[in-house]
C-alpha cells in the first residue's frame, strides 16, 4: 500500500541499517533490489524471520555466508523492549513495552474458549481526548512505526507455549489507529502476508472513534471495522467524544454503510455504558434504531472506571435492563465480557506512565458473555 520512500529511512544509500519489522514484503524487495540483490531474497527472509522465528542470520542455512553477513549489516532485528508482564486472575495478560526514550505503551492478550486475541496499541497517548478513556487523558506523545506494532505481536507470540498461538488482532489499545494510518496499514500487510505472519484479514479488526475520511482505508485493507459509537445523538456523543464535533453521527453512520456495501461485511458498533449518561432504556431503543440503519452488531461495554474520569459504571440491574431491551427489540447484541479489570487491562484503562497508574481494584465477580 505504501511504497518505498525515495527519501527517508528506507533508502539504502542513506542509511546502513533498516528495521526489518518496519518493511512490508514489497518494500523489502525494493530495498534488496536497490542493493543489487535478487527480489526473491525478501521472501526467504520473511520465511526465516516470521515463519520460523530465526533471528540469527548465520542460522539461515539456504543463504550464502556472504549474503548472511550483508543482511546482518543491513537489517536491524531489534524488537521493542518488554518491560513488564502482568497476569490477571481471569488469565488476561498485560504487557508494558518501551518504544525508546522511555516512551511506553501497553498491549493486552485476551483468552477465550475459541480464540486468543491480542489488543495492539498504535500510539503513545492519544489525540482524541474521549472523556471516558484513560488513554484519552494523555496527550499524544508519539505515533508508533509499523515495526513497533508488529514487534508487540512478536514479543507476545514468542513467549507463548508451543500449543498456543494468537488467532485474532484488534487495534483497540492505546491511540486512534486512523490517526496513524501509514504504520497501521503497513503492519496489517505484514500480519496478513503469506510470507509473513499469514493471519486472515478477517481476524484483524481496526477500531476508530470516527475519523470518517479514513474509513475507506479499512475497507481497502480487508480488515474488519469497529466504531466507538458510545452515544445515540450528537449532543451526547459530542460531550464525551470531541471528534463528533468534526464528523457528526450521521456522517459516521453513512461512512459505515458505504464500508458495509463495499466490504460485504458488518461493522461492530461499540457502546460504552456510562451511568446516567448513556444507559437509559430510551438510549437502548435509540441504539437499536441506529443498529437497524447499518449492517452491524452491537457490543455493549460497561464502563471501566479510572481516576479522574468523572463517570461511573452502571449497576448490574441497569446493565441487564439495557441489554435485555436490545434483545427484546431484536438487536444483534453482545455484552463484552470484562477481562483484566484487576490489572487495569480492561477497555479504556490502558496508560503510559506506570507510576501514575492507580492500584488495581478488588477482584470483581466474573461476567457472563453471550
Amino acid at each position: 500500500m505504501f511504497g518505498v520512500r525515495s527519501k527517508g529511512c528506507y533508502t539504502l544509500s542513506q542509511m546502513s541499517r533498516l528495521s526489518f519489522y518496519n518493511l512490508n514484503l514489497q518494500e523489502l524487495e525494493q530495498a534488496l533490489v536497490g542493493r543489487g540483490k535478487e527480489k526473491f531474497r525478501a521472501q526467504q527472509l520473511f520465511r526465516w524471520i516470521y515463519g520460523q522465528r530465526v533471528t540469527d542470520f548465520s542460522q539461515m542455512t539456504n543463504l550464502s555466508k556472504v549474503f548472511q553477513g550483508e543482511m546482518a549489516e543491513l537489517l536491524d532485528l531489534t524488537l521493542p523492549e518488554m518491560v513488564t508482564e502482568r497476569i490477571s486472575s481471569d488469565g488476561t495478560r498485560k504487557y508494558l513495552f518501551n518504544m525508546g526514550d522511555s516512551q511506553l505503551v501497553e498491549s493486552v492478550l485476551i483468552p477465550s474458549d475459541d480464540r486468543l486475541t491480542l489488543c495492539l496499541s498504535s500510539e503513545v497517548g492519544c489525540n482524541m481526548a474521549c472523556q471516558f478513556c484513560y488513554t484519552g487523558k494523555q496527550k499524544l506523545k508519539r505515533r508508533l512505526t509499523a515495526g513497533q506494532i508488529v514487534g508487540q505481536f512478536l514479543q507476545v507470540s514468542d513467549r507463548l507455549p508451543e500449543a498456543q498461538r494468537i488467532t485474532n488482532l484488534v487495534f483497540m489499545g492505546m491511540g486512534e489507529p486512523l490517526d496513524n494510518p501509514e504504520a497501521v496499514f503497513r503492519s496489517i500487510e505484514i500480519f496478513h502476508s503469506t510470507w509473513g505472519l499469514n493471519l486472515s484479514r478477517k481476524r484483524i479488526t481496526v477500531s476508530t472513534s470516527g475519523i470518517v475520511p479514513l474509513i475507506p482505508l479499512v475497507t481497502a485493507s480487508g480488515a474488519r471495522l469497529a466504531v466507538s459509537l458510545n452515544g445515540v445523538n450528537d449532543e451526547v456523543r459530542s460531550q464525551i467524544m470531541p471528534i463528533n464535533k468534526k464528523w457528526p453521527l450521521e456522517e459516521l453512520l453513512e461512512a459505515c454503510r458505504v464500508h458495509c456495501r463495499e466490504s460485504k461485511d458488518k461493522v461492530t458498533l461499540e457502546y460504552v455504558l456510562l451511568k446516567g449518561v448513556t444507559d437509559s432504556i430510551q438510549d437502548a431503543r435509540d441504539l437499536h434504531r441506529i443498529a437497524q440503519s447499518v449492517p452491524s452488531k452491537v457490543n455493549i461495554i460497561p464502563f471501566n472506571e479510572h481516576p479522574g474520569s468523572g463517570f461511573h459504571r452502571p449497576d448490574e440491574k441497569a446493565i441487564n435492563a439495557f441489554h435485555n431491551e436490545l434483545m427484546r427489540l431484536g438487536t444483534h447484541v453482545l455484552r463484552r465480557k470484562t477481562m483484566g479489570r484487576d490489572i487495569l487491562a480492561a477497555c479504556g484503562q490502558l496508560a503510559t506512565n506506570p507510576d501514575a497508574r492507580p492500584r488495581p481494584r478488588a477482584k470483581t465477580q466474573p461476567e457472563a458473555t453471550l
